[in-house]
């Protein structure tokens, strides 16, 4: 709000310093006539809108009232002059200028060309550190750069494209809008596959991008021949000069090609040429002038398909495009290729020949500077960080995925630094983007790119680091474009891919996994086993009491098993013998059944039988299994289960199985017995007998539980006491009514199968209480009551007050005596 007000302020003495503009002819409306109403004005959109149609003699006053306003109205807005409005203002601004790429950063460069036999290979080396790797082969030469001249195969409207046969394995792929022609110049838009080209014609193609993968090469009819200073585009128009220059030089240049311009053809200028001469700069258009036309002399008596034009070399190609000024030196260890280098610099640059060293030591170039190491750690999906931190490479087919993580990387350990998480997370992503920078170069990754950053809450920390992946990519040559990072610290950009990388040449396809990466593990693969054997004995002949199976011997001996408990298993369910014999050199999913028949027939012969008790002395750790001992027999292997903790040591086993070559055995006394705190598991406590559940009391009333019955020294004073109870009582009168039993909640007080007192339990039967079989008769002691008066007296301490076990109807509980129901004197 207060810069509104500002403005305001500003606008309003902008207006009192200015003279005040003539006011415009004042509109007078017509007086309304006597009587009439005047008009209701509504808001527009009300009730119909804008469009909505009033009443016939609504409409016929109001057109009477509004024409002298609208003519005086238009009268204004003609009188008024629109102002003029700047050139260069918002209308030129719309116009998308192309960005400007900024100079490569300084730093230490040097060119390094290894050539053997099979393979050439060049490095550019920034800073004393391996930057970019180019490998090629005579047999995976690369075609970008290459002229054809091909044979349409196929038009496909719906792709908007056409495959070109050019004499390679595979056909070149040709996009609509990559079909220039001079007569088609400035129409690329709106044009159709199909009236451009048929199929059978033929066509003059220059490769853009080497066949990758399963794709072809892309190709393009607009050709382009590259110089070290200009490329010259025959079929092409204007003048260009490359936005990696100042603008100075470029204004210099751009006036240079100017005064030398072909007549037809354009002509780009590259940044090789910042400082060269007009006399340098036209001599390498001449040279490509007449390039062009030895292509076309050569094309004319070509017969498709055929190559018309290949592209220099790698070391040559790789001099002309990046040995510029700012390379301190170029390091060639072969005769052949350095002579080649230095002449054609002579004709080009001749200030930049003294830059060019033979390599003569003994120890092989790229050995001596570290590029060996770097094109190896290509292949290897890791990459460690100085700080502990680490970034993993996934390829996949349509990106590559590069995953940041902090490692053993956990800020500072300092007590008195106030760093935070947020810190630390920030702090690591800065120093991976320096390295996904370099690895992205030095692999030479092309393509759709995903970085997965370490998520940071601070939208300004993710700025920095987005400003830190832009900045430092500008070390890199290669096209890229960079999506703005995500809330989840996803970075996605593109790097344009025209060769293959180290790593496509380096490797190929692994045989056994086809290239997924992945491979069936051995408990798989003993599983899967397993089922083909117990097959195999299902589908026996009648008489077949025993199997020679041929398996991978790491198959075997998980199928066998520790004292080969796991193959007794096996032949216990299929009631048949199987021996197995391990095989080296085959696949792991190897299965073959190599006889059958009877038990004797197929049982191999060994100097000990299955059952026998031996004793041997273990000599090493077994070779399938880490836990066994191994040890000899009459030259039998014996295979000792749960024994490598007693190597060198006589032992008793008993053999378990006899196999071809080696016999399984286990100790007929374990090495250490079982700990008496041995976990408990599922299985064996589900196989306990559990106890039946009590029966009710009303099912069986004259049973009674050994665990409810309670003890003959709590039951006496009841027995003793009832029958004196009774005595007391006159013969001649009736008993009473019971009270009515009290109802209590369910659970309490004893629950579901709590015992009844006998005497209740008489009255409510509607029978009178039988008395026991043998009656007892308490005499009281002599000194009865005189309790209460020593302890009155303090000579004899107090009885203490025995209370109830448990709850109101505990297990053990007792029963009031009937005699103190009748307290004397009632």
């Amino acid at each position: 709000m207060l810069k509104l007000f500002r403005r305001k302020a500003r606008e309003e003495k902008a207006t009192s310093d200015t003279a005040p503009p003539e006011a415009p002819p004042a509109v007078t409306q017509p007086p309304a006539e006597a009587g009439a109403q005047p008009t209701k004005r509504r808001r527009r959109g009300s009730r119909g809108g804008r469009n909505r149609r009033k009443p016939a003699a609504a409409r016929t006053d109001a057109t009477k009232d509004e024409a002298p306003a609208k003519k005086a109205e238009q009268a204004a807005r003609s009188e008024r002059k629109p102002a003029p409005k700047p050139r260069g203002g918002r209308q030129q601004q719309r116009r998308r200028q192309p960005p400007r790429r900024p100079p490569l950063p300084k730093a230490k460069r040097e060119l390094l060309v290894s050539v053997d036999v099979g393979e050439q290979r060049v490095a550019v080396i920034e800073d004393g550190r391996p930057a970019e790797v180019y490998l090629e082969r005579p047999e995976r030469r690369s075609i970008a750069g290459n002229i054809y001249k091909g044979t349409v195969d196929n038009v496909l409207p719906g792709m908007e494209a056409a495959f070109v046969e050019i004499g390679l394995e595979k056909n070149g792929f040709l996009y609509v809008d990559e079909i220039v022609t001079p007569e088609l110049e400035g129409r690329r838009q709106g044009r159709k596959i199909q009236d451009l080209l048929k199929r059978g014609q033929e066509v003059m193609v220059q490769a853009v991008k080497d066949p990758m993968k399963s794709k072809g090469a892309r190709l393009t009819t607009e050709i382009s021949l590259p110089g070290r200073f200009v490329v010259y585009v025959p079929s092409g128009e204007g003048l260009g000069v490359s936005r990696r220059l100042e603008d100075d030089e470029r204004n210099r240049l751009r006036d240079i090609v100017k005064e030398i311009a072909p007549k037809q053809g354009g002509v780009i200028v590259r940044t090789a040429a910042e400082g060269a001469s007009a006399e340098d700069v036209e001599r390498d258009l001449l040279f490509l002038q007449k390039l062009w036309k030895s292509i076309e002399a050569n094309a004319a008596k070509s017969k498709a398909p055929a190559l018309v034009y290949q592209e220099a070399e790698l070391p040559l190609r790789v001099t002309r495009d990046l040995f510029t000024d700012d390379f301190e030196k170029a390091v060639v260890d072969h005769d052949l290729t350095y002579k080649r280098i230095v002449g054609y610099l002579r004709k080009t640059s001749p200030h930049m020949v003294d830059r060019v060293i033979r390599h003569r030591e003994k120890t092989p170039l790229f050995e001596q500077t570290g590029v060996d190491d770097a094109i190896r750690s290509t292949l290897s999906r890791r990459v460690d960080l100085p700080s502990g931190g680490y970034l993993v490479f996934d390829y996949a087919e349509a990106f590559t995925v590069i995953d940041v993580n902090t490692g053993r990387f956990v800020g500072s350990r300092s007590k008195s630094s106030g760093a935070r998480l947020e810190d630390t997370i920030t702090a690591n992503n800065l120093e991976a983007v320096k390295e996904v920078v370099h690895q992205l170069r030095l692999r030479d990754i092309g393509g759709i790119i995903v970085i997965d950053f370490i998520d940071m809450a601070n939208p300004k920390n993710r700025a920095t680091v987005e400003g830190a992946l832009k900045a430092e990519l500008e070390r890199d040559r290669t096209k890229t474009y960079v999506v703005e990072i995500s809330p989840l610290g996803l970075v996605e950009m593109t790097r344009q891919n025209v060769t293959e990388g180290p790593r496509e040449i380096l490797t190929a396809k692994c045989p056994t996994c086809g290239g997924d990466g992945i491979v069936l593990s051995t408990h798989s693969a003993a599983i899967d086993a397993e089922r083909r054997v117990r097959a195999v004995a299902a589908g026996a002949k009648r008489g077949v009491e025993a199997f020679r199976v041929e398996l991978e011997e790491h198959v075997a001996a998980h199928l066998i098993g520790p004292g080969a408990s796991r193959l007794a298993e096996i032949e216990r369910l299929a009631k048949k013998r199987f021996f197995l014999e391990g095989k080296t050199g085959v696949p792991l999913d190897h299965f073959n059944v190599a006889a059958e028949g009877k038990l004797a027939d197929i049982a191999p012969k060994a100097p000990v039988a299955e059952g026998a008790e031996i004793r041997l002395e273990l000599v090493e750790v077994g070779l399938h299994d880490v836990n066994a001992g191994m040890g000899k027999l009459d030259g039998l292997s014996v295979c000792v289960a749960d024994a490598a903790k007693m190597i060198g040591k006589k032992v008793k086993v008993r053999v378990e199985r006899v196999l071809d070559g080696t016999a399984y055995a286990t100790l007929v006394q374990p090495a250490t017995a079982r700990a008496d705190g041995a976990p408990i598991t599922a299985e064996a406590e589900a196989e306990k007998p559990t106890r039946a559940p009590r029966k009710k009391a009303a099912e069986a009333p004259n049973a009674q539980p050994e665990a409810q019955k309670e003890p003959e020294a709590e039951k006496e004073p009841e027995a003793e006491t009832e029958p004196e109870a009774e005595a007391e009582a006159p013969a001649d009168e009736t008993p009473a009514e019971p009270k009515p039993k009290k109802r209590t909640r369910r659970g309490s007080r004893g629950g579901r199968g709590r015992k009844r007192k006998p005497a209740a339990a008489a009255v409510e039967n509607g029978r009178p209480e039988e008395a026991p079989a043998v009656a007892t008769i308490h005499v009281p002691s002599p000194d009865l009551g005189k309790d209460g008066e020593a302890s009155a007296e303090g000579e004899q301490p107090v009885k203490k007050k025995r209370t109830r076990r448990g709850s109101r109807g505990g297990r053990n509980r007792r029963k009031k005596p009937a005699a103190a129901k009748a307290e004397p004197g009632a």
